[in-house]
């Protein structure tokens, strides 16, 4: 129990290395330059930047698992994967996985939705398409952007990020 409480008091802005998200220092190309200055610049301009973004899309979810609260960025990205299945046979195993992750009552890493969406979705998976998880991912999504993304254009992690990236393009500039 310790253990757990002790893990609980360093839940804030704690992370070991956002080096990750940037390309390695030494690499001095110009589309590095511009990864690490204008594109990191632009995951603030909106979320939708941020999540299409392999390198920004990767710091979003280390910030969530620095707030415990992942499951919805991992339920978008799983959602986003099963878009893409062409057959039916994985289409209707995928879904079946998806929906007891993350939305069945008591999943695991149950994302926070309405009963009625909850409902709507569990009906949806009868008869599975590549779109059964677009109104709860919509949801998801639209939670993500309204409370989690602006945390993290605040956090110390997003900011540390920008002011490397920064660092680093002036340093290349010279």
């Amino acid at each position: 129990m310790k253990t757990r409480l002790g893990c609980l008091s360093n839940k804030s802005d704690s992370y070991s290395d956002f080096s990750e998200f940037l390309p390695p220092a030494h690499e001095t190309t110009a589309r590095c330059l511009k990864l690490s200055t204008d594109e990191v610049d632009r995951w603030s301009e909106s979320f939708d930047h941020l999540v299409s973004h392999k390198y920004g899309l990767a710091a979003f979810r280390t910030f969530l698992k620095t707030e415990f609260s992942d499951e919805n960025i991992e339920f978008w990205m799983a959602c986003e994967e099963y878009k893409k299945i062409k057959s039916s046979t994985k289409l209707v195993s995928k879904a079946n996985k998806i929906f007891k992750e993350f939305i069945d009552v008591q999943a695991p890493r149950e994302v926070n939705i309405d009963y009625r969406t909850r409902e709507k979705t569990k009906q949806s998976l009868e008869d599975p398409s590549p779109t059964s998880f677009n109104e709860v991912q919509a949801k998801v999504y639209s939670l993500m952007e309204k409370d989690s993304y602006p945390r993290f254009l605040r956090s110390k992690m997003y900011q540390d990020i920008v002011n490397r990236a920064h660092a680093q393009g002036q340093r290349r500039s010279v």
